[in-house]
C-alpha cells in the first residue's frame, strides 16, 4: 500500500473518516458522539493555529493542554478523556498510514498521570445502603424516583433505561428486556418489589399525561421520551442537595451521577455474596471467551438468586 503520509487532507474530512471507522467498529452512538465533540473541539484549534492533524507535534499537543486548563477551565477527569479520544483518532491515522507514529501516546503518559499536579489514583462514588436510601426517600418525583430504583435495583446504564418502552416490563416476573447493544450479552434484568412498586405509582400519573410515546420513561413537557441530560439531572440533583455530589471538585470520588448506581447495584450484591459469574451475568458483561458463549444460567435461578442477593431499602 503507498503510503499517506505528507497527503494534504482537510481535517473535517478526517474526521469525517474516522467517525464512519468507529461505525464500522460497531461503536455505540453515545461514545461516537462523544468522541465528535471532543475531536471537532481539537480540529477548531488546530484550524485557528493554521496547522494540520496530520502535522501534530508535542509542542502542538503541550499547548491544547494548556488551552483545555487554561482557557476552557476543564477539570482533570475530562482531560484525560480528551487525550484518550485522541489517542484513537491518532491510531486511526496510523493504521490509515496517513502519520508514522502516535505522538499523544507518550505525552498521555508523560503528561496525565493521575499523581502528577497532586491527583491521587481515585475510584467511582459508592453509596452505602442507607445512602441511598436516604437519596430515593428524598426525591419525591414519581418519576424520578422510579429512575433511581431501577437504576440501582437493575445495574442497567442510563441509556438502556431510556430506551425501555412500557411494553418491554414483565409485571408478572418483575423484570425488563432491554433493546440490544453492542455492550450486553443478557437482556433481560429483574427488578425488586421496591422499584415494582414505584414504578408502578410512575405509571400512574404517566397515564393521566395522555402521552401517544411508548416510552416508559416520558418528559413531562412534551410528552416524549426523556432525554438523556434530564435523566441526569434528575439524578444528580438530589444527589447534591444530601451532600453526594460536589460539582465543583475535581475529584472523581466527590461525584454522583447515573453510572455510580451500576457500581452500586455491582458492589452490592458481590458483598452480600452472590457468585460472580451471576453478578455478570445481570449486568450483560459481554462475554471475554469463546467458552462463555457456551455458558448459560437458567433465568429461574437468577431470578431467585437475584431476590435473594438485591439489597433492601426499606422505603
Amino acid at each position: 500500500m503507498a503510503k499517506k503520509k505528507g497527503k494534504k487532507m482537510d481535517p473535517d474530512a478526517l474526521l469525517e473518516a474516522y467517525i464512519e471507522d468507529c461505525k464500522l467498529q460497531n461503536m455505540t452512538m453515545e461514545s461516537i458522539r462523544h468522541y465528535q465533540t471532543s475531536l471537532n473541539i481539537f480540529i477548531q484549534y488546530l484550524n485557528r493555529h493554521e496547522i494540520s492533524p496530520l502535522d501534530l507535534s508535542m509542542d502542538t499537543l503541550r499547548d491544547f493542554l494548556s488551552y483545555l486548563m487554561e482557557e476552557r477551565k476543564v477539570k482533570f477527569k475530562t482531560l484525560e478523556n480528551y487525550f484518550s479520544v485522541l489517542s484513537s483518532f491518532y491510531d486511526y491515522l496510523m493504521f490509515e498510514e496517513y502519520v508514522d507514529n502516535n505522538l499523544v501516546l507518550p505525552f498521555r503518559k508523560r503528561y496525565l498521570k493521575r499523581y502528577k499536579n497532586g491527583h491521587e489514583q481515585s475510584t467511582r462514588q459508592l453509596l452505602s445502603v442507607e445512602q441511598l436510601s436516604a437519596l430515593v426517600s428524598a426525591v419525591m418525583d414519581p418519576r424520578d424516583k422510579a429512575m433511581i430504583l431501577l437504576l440501582a435495583k437493575t445495574g442497567i446504564r442510563r441509556g438502556e433505561m431510556l430506551k425501555l418502552d412500557v411494553s418491554d416490563i414483565n409485571w408478572t416476573e418483575g423484570s425488563a428486556m432491554l433493546k440490544p447493544t453492542p455492550k450486553r450479552s443478557n437482556r433481560r434484568v429483574f427488578f425488586d418489589d421496591e422499584a415494582s412498586r414505584a414504578l408502578q405509582r410512575w405509571m400512574r400519573v404517566r397515564d393521566k399525561l395522555g402521552t401517544t410515546t411508548d416510552a416508559l420513561f416520558v418528559s413531562y413537557q412534551t410528552g416524549s421520551r426523556l432525554s438523556r441530560n434530564a435523566a441526569w439531572k434528575a439524578i444528580v440533583n438530589p444527589a447534591i442537595k444530601l451532600g453526594f455530589h460536589n460539582p465543583d471538585s475535581d475529584k472523581f470520588e466527590d461525584h454522583f451521577g447515573p453510572h455510580c448506581l451500576r457500581h452500586w447495584f455491582t458492589t452490592h450484591l458481590i458483598r452480600s455474596g452472590m457468585p460472580r459469574e451471576h453478578v455478570k451475568e445481570l449486568r450483560g458483561d459481554r462475554r471475554a471467551e469463546a467458552i462463555d458463549i457456551y455458558h448459560h444460567i437458567d433465568a429461574a435461578e437468577l431470578r431467585r438468586m437475584y431476590l435473594s442477593y438485591i439489597p433492601k431499602l426499606r422505603i
